[in-house]
């Protein structure tokens, strides 16, 4: 998409490319649900809409990537702000408990995590486009290799679902947007939004989407 400025064509850099994005899912474990360990307002709610989107994305096989967080018991490589409660006996999220897998629905099997390959830094394999990977801190790219696996797919735009958007859907899209991706953020499908919230993400140019919208986009591709 471009537009003429007195004689010079101006590209639009952030319009989405869906044919070449992958849709990241945030943290969306049984911890952070209704009735977990660790409960999110709001998170139960944008889930229906984070399953519909999967679903899109796996019939147009397109990458899906749901990144997680693994609380070992010692605390030691817990970010900052959690680190003294889960050193306190906190059980959240804890590798190989049934709070850290995924929320029922999400993936198209009943595959558990294999939390020691997570840890290690490896994805693990879901199907031909699909993926579980571990980050250690808020944002999906620090410590991790999903920039390489999204390099390597031809991969421009990143659409960030799930839990919950002051943490890691937003720090997540700072680093994509720093590596020069495309970024989406889908309004309705990510929990704890706000207005300053999401001007704050559109002023370094996010684009704020509903999950109709992108619905729609994706099934213009077949």
């Amino acid at each position: 998409m471009s537009r003429q400025l007195e004689g010079v064509t101006e590209v639009d850099y952030l319009a989405p490319e869906f044919a070449h994005s992958a849709l990241l899912t945030i943290d969306l474990q049984q911890d952070f649900l209704g009735g977990g360990a660790f409960e999110v307002t709001g998170t139960s709610l944008v889930l229906p809409q984070v399953i519909r989107l999967a679903r899109a994305y796996r019939q147009a096989q397109l990458p899906v990537v749901h990144a997680v967080r693994l609380y070992a018991s010692d605390g030691k490589d817990v970010d900052l702000p959690r680190r003294a409660l889960i050193e306190g006996g906190l059980q959240l999220v804890a590798p190989e408990s049934p709070g850290s897998q995924l929320a029922q629905g999400l993936l198209a099997s009943d595959a558990e995590l294999d939390s020691a390959a997570l840890v290690r830094g490896e994805f693990q394999e879901l199907g031909k486009s699909e993926w579980i990977m571990f980050k250690p801190r808020w944002g999906a790219f620090y410590r991790t290799r999903l920039d390489d696996l999204l390099r390597s797919r031809g991969i421009s735009t990143v659409v960030v679902v799930g839990c919950n958007l002051p943490n890691c859907p937003r720090a997540s899209l700072f680093e994509a947007s720093e590596r020069d991706y495309r970024t989406v953020l889908v309004e309705d499908a990510v929990s704890q939004c706000s207005d300053e919230r999401i001007a704050d993400l559109a002023a370094i140019g996010v684009r704020i989407l509903q999950t109709a919208e992108v619905l729609e986009a994706i099934a213009q591709l077949s």
